[in-house]
This record gives C-alpha cells, structure tokens and sequence, in this order.
C-alpha cells in the first residue's frame, strides 16, 4: 500500500449495482453468504470463548498456587543439591510433563507401560462431587444398622482409609472404624475386640478381588458373623470378590473405576467410602482436592507449580544418589506418611532404580544424616513444627504447613501428580509393579503343603534364632569374630556385623512379622533412630505383610543399597482360616518367608530373627546392642 496504493473516499456508495448483481450471483452458484458469516461469527465466538476460558482458568490457577504458597509458608531450600535439582526440573521442563500429564500422553512414561488403563485418579474431584450424595445416603443408613465397621484390605484399599480413620477421625454419626491389614494371629482378634459383631459392618475391600490376605480375613469373619447383610464390598467390575458379594448376599457392593490403580485410589471409592462411614465431610475434602488440581494445573509455571517441582526435585536428587525421601510430619499428620510411602516406593521402585520413603524415622540433629536426604516437613499451621535447622546445615528441605486436617485431601492429590512426575524423571512407569507378584507365588507354594518345612538356623542364643543364606552367614560369621569373641556367638554381634556391611548411601530396613501393636511401634522407631544416629544410614521400619503391598516393591525391585533385617516370631494363639488347610499363623509363616527367599534370589544382603518364645522384646534388645557394637554407636 505503502508503494502503490491509492486512498479514496465513499467506496461504500460506489458501484452498487454491481455489488448486488455479484451477491445475486453467489447465491445462483450456491453460497449463502448469510449462513457464512453466521458461521464465521459461531466460530470466532466459539475461539474467544475458549481462550477467555482458558486465560481465566490459568489465571483462577496462578491464583490458587500463589495463594497456597503464601497461606501454607512455603518454603523450599535445596542446599548442596540444588544443581541435582535444577537437573530434575529441567527434565520436567523439557519433556512438558505437566501439560502432557494432564492430557493423558502415556508415552510420558515410555512405549510400553500400563498407564493407558491408569489416569482415572486425574479425574478424582469429579467423581467426588458425583458420588458425594450417594455415599452420604450410604453413611447414614449404614448409621442406622451398625455402630463399628472392621476395614479388611491391604496395600491401597487399606492405607488411605488408615489416614482418614487417624487424622480426622470419627465425627458426630460416624461409625467406629478400625482397619485389619496383617494375618498375624493376634491382629486379627484385636480387628473386632470390644465390638458388638451384630452391630459391625465388615468393609471387604480389594481391587483385584483376590488379594490372599483379604480373601482370608473374609473367609474368618464370615465363620463369626454368618448373615451376608454384615459385609459390603468395594472392588473393580468383574471380579471374583464382585461374584462372592452377590452369591453371599453382601449389603451393598460399590465398583470402582477400573482404571485407577490401587495406591493411587484415595479419592475414589476405596477412601471415599470409609471416609463417608467415619462421618466425615465428603464435599469438604473433595473441595481440598479441587483446590490441589487447580494449583497442580499445567497452567501454573513450574516455578509455583509445586506437586511437580516436589516431582522433578526428588527424581532429579534420587539421580545423583539422594535418594532418601524422608517424611518429618508433625504428629497430628504422621499417619499420612504410611500412605506416601507406598505410593512412592511402589511406583519408583523398579528396574534398578527408585525413590526410598523413610517414614516414622525421629528427627535427627543435622549431623545425625548422610548426604542422601531429602527432606519433606509437613504440619499444621497451629503446630510449632520447624526443621529449618537441616536446611541451615545444607540439607534439601521442602516444608509447608495445613490450616486444617481435612486438607489431607489435596496432600493425596498433590503427591499422586508428583510420583507421576517422578517416574517420567526416573524414565520408569510408575503404575505398574512388576515385582510385586514374586512374594505372593513364593508364599502360595510354600502354603500348599498347609505346614511348613522346618529349617536350620546358622545361630541360636539367647531365645533367638538366626537365619541367613549360607553365602551371608559365611560373611557374618567372620565379620561379628572381629567384634569380640562374645560378639561372635551373640544375636547382636551377628546383627551389628550385618549392620557394618553398609556402604554410604545403602538403607536399612526393618521387617517386622509382628502383631503391630503401639509399644512394639515406639521400641522399634527409637531403634530406627539410634541406628541412624550410629550409622548416618537411613532406616525404615515396615510391618509385615502390610509392606508388602508397599515398600516391597522397592525391596525387590530397587536399587540393590538396603540391608535387610527381618524379624519374626512364635506366639500367641494361632487362628485357622475356614475353608482353607492352613491357619492364620501358618500363612503369616508364609509370607515372611516367601520374601525373604525372594530377597535372596534377588541377591539382597538379608537376616532374618526369629524369637522363639514371642517375646519381641528381645530383638529389640539385641538391637539396641548390636549399635552399640557399632563404630560409632558409643555414642547414643
């Protein structure tokens, strides 16, 4: 125009005639030119419409984030890992994890992975507010009929539940709600102890339908309750456990959607309705996690965006040998670290890789770590619950605070985006478990004799026994020599010995085949802490066969750092299980030892102790001096 172009007024009265006569001719050759700008005017409005939606969801999204970040003092400090760090976000940067996350790309997380049949969890505030109303009908009949409710589940279906039932508790109307999640004899007549069996309701909860442990529990409280209108099921369409509901007459059977896994189902049936029995406010909660989702978006800049900053930070640490996830929860929270923990140990822990949750471990001084922490503190905002002083000393430390309990809901939804996140870091797909099944055929063919062979154990004192590969022992033997002689014949200086073989950066993991009673809990968290404290080495603490459906995977399937420390026991008065030939006794036998042969098939350093006449008391004895056999273990 600038070159050639002529100005003129009044083109709008020009040739008029011949505009009419070209608009007659369009409409001869067929074209409506009404019908076009109506279309047209559709479309625009259609495109502004949908960028002014997604401008205010970006910006509602921004604000949700920053909102957060200010109200739950967030803090972030990554000290001498911060590079490791940069590492990781870069990698959630570059690969466009959130967007694509969000989209449901599945090949995020590689060609070949289950993911596809996976990503119904992204949907959870929505099947929240749709089954809100249903379920709080449920909940006030179920109010009606009964006044406890006995939880029999494992891995997912029982560990979120766990968390409502421990952090928020029963409310006005709600019913009793314990949780059965281990064969051990003395567990499960502790599941119904002081409750009316005609007033319980039994939650059978499993979403494959044939968890063994679940399928035992049913098959027990059956033979003690024998009327159908005691049990509800929550289970996947299609299942023998649906199949049972309907030939035993359940009283209600809820189906899940069948594409959300199990430790990613908190939000769905399997927490939502415990939670509803427990009284709690479902709305309320499905709010918390609405308000997650949002801040979580991909429209958040990764800057803000912290389910998956906590994602790339974690992935990008555990890449440089930081690998220890560690959970410095305030006690009104701590329960939720159980929950975490299987989430990310059973999602990252795999082809040699993976992420290790350390969970009811005490705090330490900051010199009591290694350098493979990272630390998540989490509290409510009414607690003085501080960890600043790791961050001073150069740990890398995230710690926000919760105005109120019920956020655990969103925590759910944060972490469940963040373990996503982490595995497309790691580069390993996060929704399956491949090594999981191993532990369970190990102990179904060692149950089809209904006894056990006995075996021999390479040290017998002081009412415990000690089992170990003949390779191991070997080692041990000579390792605990060089303690003492007394070393060498004592339970602890084996243990100490099997301690000592740790590298920096290896793990220590308690496996405990026991009734999971609050003492024996608080003996074997001190122990967590002084082996830490004499060794720098992080330490777990699992009670079997609960973990099992969690940090198992991790054992197995993980990096090989962990030593292994399994304790089991005689006692207390077994249970036989109907309709089966073996006892309760018989199968938690079982499931100890189907692992630890897994372990060792696996080439993991394990020991196992035996107390002999079920006082564990004694282990935790022989603990306690086997760190002080340690190096370093004068001083604690």
């Amino acid at each position: 125009f600038n070159d050639h172009g002529k100005v003129e007024a009044d083109t709008v009265i020009k040739d008029v005639d011949q505009a009419r006569a070209q608009l007659a001719r369009l409409s001869q050759v067929g074209i409506d030119l009404e019908k076009v700008c109506a279309e047209l005017t559709e479309q625009g409005l259609d495109l502004f419409s949908k960028a002014l939606d997604g401008l205010l969801h970006a910006i509602s999204a921004r604000a949700a984030a920053q909102t957060f970040a200010k109200k739950a003092q967030l803090r972030e400090s990554l000290g001498r890992r911060k590079e490791d760090a940069a590492a990781g976000l870069d990698a959630v940067r570059e690969k466009k994890i959130g967007a694509r996350l969000w989209a449901r790309d599945t090949a995020l997380w590689g060609a070949k992975n289950v993911a596809k049949t996976r990503l119904g969890w992204l949907d959870a505030t929505k099947f929240g507010k749709d089954h809100a109303a249903e379920l709080a009908t449920f909940a006030r009949e179920a109010a009606q009929k009964f006044r406890h409710c006995v939880l029999l589940g494992m891995g997912g279906s029982s560990l979120a539940p766990e968390v409502f039932a421990r952090v928020l508790g029963k409310r006005e109307g709600g019913l009793d709600l314990r949780v059965l999640d281990s064969t051990a004899p003395d567990a499960v007549r502790a599941a119904t102890r002081g409750f009316e069996l005609r007033k319980t309701l039994f939650l059978v909860s499993s979403k494959s339908g044939t968890t063994t442990e679940v399928d035992a529990f049913y098959r027990y409280f059956r033979g003690q309750v024998n009327d159908g209108a005691n049990f509800a099921a929550i289970t996947d369409p299609g299942t023998p456990l649906q199949k049972r509901a309907e030939q035993d007459r359940f009283w209600r059977t809820f189906l899940n959607p069948p594409d959300i896994g199990g430790r990613y189902s908190a939000l769905s049936y399997f927490g939502l309705v415990p939670a509803s029995l427990l009284g709690l406010d479902l709305n309320g909660l499905i709010e918390q996690a609405g308000k997650v989702a949002l801040a979580s978006h991909a429209r958040v800049p990764l800057q803000e965006n912290l389910a998956l900053r906590i994602g790339g930070i974690a992935a990008g640490l555990a890449k440089k040998g930081a690998d220890k996830l560690t959970f410095l929860f305030s006690k009104s929270l701590a329960p939720l670290g159980g929950w975490l923990e299987q989430l990310v140990a059973e999602s990252t822990g795999k082809q040699g890789r993976g992420i290790v949750p350390v969970d009811g471990e005490p705090p330490g001084t900051k010199d009591a770590y290694g350098n493979d922490r990272l630390f998540v503190s989490l509290s409510l905002a009414s607690e003085a619950h501080d960890m600043s002083h790791l961050a001073e000393a150069g740990h890398p430390l995230l710690q926000w605070k919760l105005a109120t309990p019920a956020e655990i809901a969103g925590e759910f939804l944060r972490w469940e985006i963040a373990t996503a996140a982490m595995g497309a870091v790691l580069e390993i797909d996060p929704f399956d478990e491949p090594n999981v099944a191993e532990s369970k055929d190990k102990t179904k063919s060692l149950l089809s004799a209904g006894t056990l062979p006995p075996q021999e154990p390479v040290l017998r004192s002081q009412g415990l026994a000690l089992f170990a590969s003949a390779d191991h022992a070997q080692v041990l033997r000579k390792a605990a020599g060089t303690l003492g002689s007394a070393a060498a014949a004592s339970p602890a200086g084996w243990i100490a010995a099997h301690l000592a073989l740790a590298d920096p950066g290896n793990y220590v993991a308690l496996q405990l085949y026991l009734p999971p009673e609050g003492d024996l809990r608080q003996s074997f968290q001190d122990v967590q802490g002084g082996i830490r404290d004499a060794t720098k080495l992080a330490c777990t603490v699992g009670f079997g066969p609960r973990f099992l459906h969690s940090t198992g995977q991790l054992h197995k399937g993980g990096p090989n750092t962990g030593l292994f420390l399994q304790v089991t026991s005689d006692g207390g008065e077994d249970l036989q299980i109907p309709g089966t030939p073996y006892s309760f006794g018989t199968l938690f036998a079982a499931q100890a030892r189907g692992d630890l042969e897994v372990l060792q098939a696996h080439g993991r350093r394990a020991l196992r102790v035996h107390v002999e006449d079920g006082d564990a008391g004694k282990v935790v004895a022989a603990l306690r001096e086997a760190v002080g056999l340690l190096p370093n273990g004068g001083h604690h």
